[in-house]
């Protein structure tokens, strides 16, 4: 009886602790701070058509939610809708959101 009491907190304590882990990790990945200097990586393939490297296509998936600002924004419009900016999102395996006007 007293080996179950001795590790009974302790185990209430690390499910309570992941449970808050899991939580925070969820509300970090729903709040993406959009940062469109975040897709610089991305540049030379949006500019010159080249094929996108990894580090694109990751920062471009973490930016997805960001897009459509992006899109109504004028500084960034013209080269989030461009050709190549399209060649790159299909080469990530991003889908262009479709946006709210």
């Amino acid at each position: 009886m007293k080996f179950s009491k001795v590790f009974a907190l302790p185990l209430l304590f690390v499910v309570v602790l992941l449970a808050v882990i899991v939580t925070q990790t969820e509300a970090v990945e729903e709040a993406v701070a959009c940062d469109p200097r975040q897709l610089m990586p991305c540049m030379s393939s949006i500019m010159h058509g080249t094929p996108p490297p990894a580090l694109c296509c990751s920062k471009l998936k973490q930016q997805k939610p960001c897009m459509c600002g992006y899109i109504k924004n004028p500084k960034f419009a013209k080269y989030v809708k461009s050709p190549n900016a399209k060649k790159v999102a299909k080469a990530c395996h991003v889908k262009t959101p479709k946006c709210k006007k």
